[in-house]
């Protein structure tokens, strides 16, 4: 542990702060954070912490939604240019447009959505429960954004009608998996087993082994019988996964699958974040009362 992480790990004990970060963060945050795991989990911890100052380690929509979960606590996020790309691509007011060409037809948001939609859908859902959420809807047609590939995912899953908003919504790491890179890496690792996130395409889904989450990717590495693992998502995820799991060899398919906005936050940036309680992260009240109702109900229909 350097200098500099011990003096993080000193102003959050004086502080009485909570770390929380994303599997894709940086492994000197992992390394110091109380909690790691993906958008949601991180959010159900920070509901139970007794902290009143919440360190998200993570991009804004995110940090947003550990504000609507804990609108009594102070939400800090160490970078400003940690903003998801996917998120932006679905503004409030787009949505709106959608809603009004399908009138009476549900909207299903993914969390990875900013604060201001997630006040406007029916129901959120996760990349690990979006096929559960969508199949406990008694609607056979469904609006879905932002993410296209994970529409189409779905779509295949349920067999209903999936409309996804915006038509091509996409994570710039997870579209970079393509099945033919796919199908080259797994000759050259037969042993090997490919898991993919549901966030790429639809061609790298189906040359996958395993189809899950960043969380549901760490509980299928421990039970596998597998040694060699190949993982489709961005590269941040493997520094877990080789310390959960030290007896066994993980590979990355796309060593170029990095998100940049993941990677914006960085320990100085952490340090000065909680120094000096900067760029809290704040949502209109009508907006969190919305929102919550709809991660609530997310909640409620997978259990």
């Amino acid at each position: 542990m350097n200098a500099l992480q011990k003096e993080i790990l000193s102003l959050k004990e004086k502080k009485h702060a909570v770390i929380l970060a994303h599997n894709y963060q940086r492994p000197e945050i992992q390394d110091i954070a109380d909690f790691i795991g993906d958008s949601i989990e991180l959010c159900r911890k920070a509901r139970a912490t007794e902290a009143q100052i919440i360190v998200f380690c993570g991009v804004d929509f995110m940090a947003q939604s550990a504000v609507i979960l804990n609108p009594d606590k102070k939400v800090l996020i160490p970078s400003k240019g940690a903003l998801c790309p996917m998120a932006q691509m679905l503004p409030p007011d787009y949505l709106k447009l959608w809603q009004e060409k399908y009138p009476g037809v549900p909207s299903v948001l993914y969390v990875n959505t900013l604060g201001e939609a997630k006040a406007l859908c029916d129901v959120c859902c996760t990349s690990a429960n979006a096929v559960k959420v969508v199949e406990k809807i008694p609607s056979e047609k469904i609006l879905f954004g932002p993410d296209s590939h994970l529409a189409a995912y779905v779509a295949k899953k349920t067999g209903k009608e999936i409309i996804p908003v915006p038509p091509r919504g996409y994570c710039p790491a997870h579209v970079l998996f393509e099945a033919e890179d796919l199908l080259a890496l797994k000759k050259r690792y037969p042993e090997a087993v490919l898991m993919v996130h549901p966030e790429c395409p639809m061609e790298a889904l189906e040359v996958a082994d395993f189809v899950g989450s960043t969380s549901q990717m760490c509980r299928f590495a421990q039970e596998t019988k597998a040694k060699t693992l190949l993982v489709g998502t961005e590269i941040g995820l493997i520094y877990r996964l080789k310390k959960e799991n030290p007896d066994k060899e993980f590979i990355p398919a796309y060593p170029e699958a990095v998100c940049t906005a993941m990677k914006a936050n960085t320990l100085e940036k952490l340090y000065l974040a909680l120094k000096e309680e900067r760029y809290e992260v704040a949502l209109p009240q009508e907006t969190i009362e919305q929102a919550q109702k709809s991660l609530e109900k997310m909640v409620e229909v997978v259990k």
